[in-house]
């Protein structure tokens, strides 16, 4: 049957209507899941980080995120001690209410009481009260040097691929992804994060780079941050000269610039962490330290 031409005309009108509608609504959606900032350095993608036993002002869950919204942080990674658990599912409520995002939980294995098959009392309650609460955010995961003592690197390897395939198969239905986090002498190296990572083939796993644990990697930055770019989460910054000290304010030392330059250079485009990490001070007046820090080297980068 032929169609007269006004209703050709009329089909095709209403299959463009469609397709713009479509292709309104794919820009939205887009806008929504895409990048938070085209900067790198914007608020929105800062996490303040080590901001709960690192607190002389010891903070009630409550106190931490009205600082955390006064300081217009979005988003922080949750570090913590064993008297810091039973509140732990009140910050998480406190947390959610006030639009704060809890974007990782710290854990930290040792060899003395976690090993594939078993984790420490805290541990275990810690993954407790993350699936409890459907909290849904990513691990970071530290090791106590005491994990690699064998002088064979394969079994240090092997070590920590069953340790972390078993952790990744305890929390994969609750954790968005566990982070290598960058502490100790072997295990704090990036390049035998990543020896681990190859063997684990696991797109659920990534890096979380601290430059507070890099000083001895500051001349070798920019070849470490090539290696590590293909699972490269979060960098944790910090002020850095070459001999210390481990802590220091964003902007006070000289080479930090030169660091953040190359990271910016490199396009990584995940989030940057800002310290507390000062057990006798305020962690407010902390972090208000490294936000002005981070805000006077953004002019030079």
């Amino acid at each position: 049957m032929d169609y007269p031409l006004t209703s050709s005309v009329q089909i095709f009108t209403r299959i463009m209507l469609t397709c713009i509608i479509l292709l309104t609504i794919t820009s939205l959606l887009f806008a929504q899941t895409g990048p938070k900032s085209q900067s790198l350095f914007a608020q929105e993608n800062l996490v303040a980080w080590c901001i709960v036993p690192f607190d002389s002002q010891h903070r009630t869950p409550a106190e931490r995120i009205a600082m955390l919204k006064r300081l217009n942080f979005s988003e922080y990674a949750y570090d913590w001690r064993h008297e810091h658990l039973p509140s732990f599912p009140e910050e998480i409520r406190l947390a959610k209410q006030n639009k704060v995002h809890i974007a990782a939980v710290w854990m930290w294995i040792d060899n003395e009481t976690d090993r594939p098959g078993r984790l420490s009392d805290d541990n275990e309650k810690l993954l407790q009260i993350v699936k409890e609460t459907g909290l849904f955010t990513q691990l970071w995961v530290g090791f106590n040097s005491n994990f690699f003592t064998d002088e064979d690197e394969k079994i240090r390897i092997k070590k920590g691929v069953e340790m972390l395939t078993y952790l990744r198969e305890r929390t994969n239905s609750i954790v968005s992804g566990i982070g290598l986090y960058n502490h100790g002498d072997w295990f704090g190296e990036p390049e035998n994060q990543i020896k681990i990572l190859k063997e684990l083939n696991d797109p659920g796993m990534g890096l979380i780079y601290n430059f507070h644990h890099a000083h001895g990697q500051i001349e070798s930055f920019p070849t470490l941050l090539k290696k590590m770019s293909p699972w490269l989460w979060t960098v944790n910054v910090n002020g850095m000269k070459k001999d210390g000290p481990q802590i220091l304010p964003i902007g006070s030392g000289n080479r930090e610039l030169d660091m953040l330059r190359t990271l910016k250079k490199s396009g990584f485009h995940g989030s940057i962490g800002i310290l507390g990490h000062i057990e006798d001070e305020d962690v407010e007046v902390v972090l208000k330290r490294n936000l002005n820090g981070l805000r006077k080297l953004e002019k030079e980068l």
